[in-house]
């Protein structure tokens, strides 16, 4: 599948180096660029990007604010936060807001390159210093911030079977291989467990499932 990428980013200098990167792969198509959050929504509208790569610090409208107003669109991109900042107030906000994934600048194109088509798959993808800090946290976090465990119950046997390879990183595209579905089917498994338990996105689905006991670290 031809993957549309859009890039938001206030620096030319920067978006040039990201659409000479997304041109690079022939499975990538550049829907467009845009230089702040309010440009960037206008630019989805019209061109229908499956892909948003956002910058967070921009004039006229943020990343974030920007990535809540994409996720709300009648079929919305999925959102790749690309920042010089890796500080948790970030993160955390970005995936409140609804993005797929949190990466900074520096990431290697290779993996850049996988990352969207990881996303545009379903999938979800953190840097490496980023998710060992946000799986600190869980582990650090009191019992009572914790969500009711008898909240899985609410779940049909194969719904929980899913939720356990999101908590493993797959897309749906890898749940389908693995449980001999088709994607569509696995894909509307997923959004189902995310209506039922309130989710915002899969990586609160990936939190909650580790929260609740649904999986556990090591557990494979």
């Amino acid at each position: 599948m031809m993957v549309r990428v859009m890039t938001v980013d206030d620096q030319e200098l920067v978006r040039a180096g990201f659409v000479a990167l997304l041109r690079s792969d022939p499975e990538i198509e550049v829907a467009g660029e845009a230089s702040n959050g309010a440009e960037a929504i206008d630019l989805a509208q019209r061109t229908g990007p499956h892909v948003v790569l956002m910058d967070i610090r921009m004039p006229v409208m943020d990343g974030i604010t920007a990535t809540r107003e994409l996720r709300a669109l009648p079929s919305p991109p999925e959102v790749v936060i690309l920042t010089t900042f890796d500080t948790d107030s970030y993160v955390y906000d970005a995936f409140r807001a609804g993005a797929s994934g949190f990466l900074l600048k520096d990431t290697p194109p290779v993996d850049l390159l996988r990352a969207i088509h990881s996303t545009a798959d379903g999938g979800t993808v953190i840097s490496p210093p980023t998710a060992r800090r946000l799986l600190e946290d869980l582990v650090a976090a009191r019992p009572d911030d914790r969500p009711d465990p008898e909240a899985v119950a609410a779940l049909t046997d194969r719904e929980r079977e899913v939720l356990r390879l999101i908590a493993r990183g797959l897309t749906n595209k890898e749940i389908a291989e693995q449980l001999v579905i088709s994607e569509l089917t696995a894909k509307t498994h997923v959004s189902r467990i995310l209506t039922k338990l309130g989710l915002v996105n899969r990586v609160h689905a990936v939190v909650f499932a580790y929260e609740t006991g649904v999986v556990t670290p090591g557990s494979g």
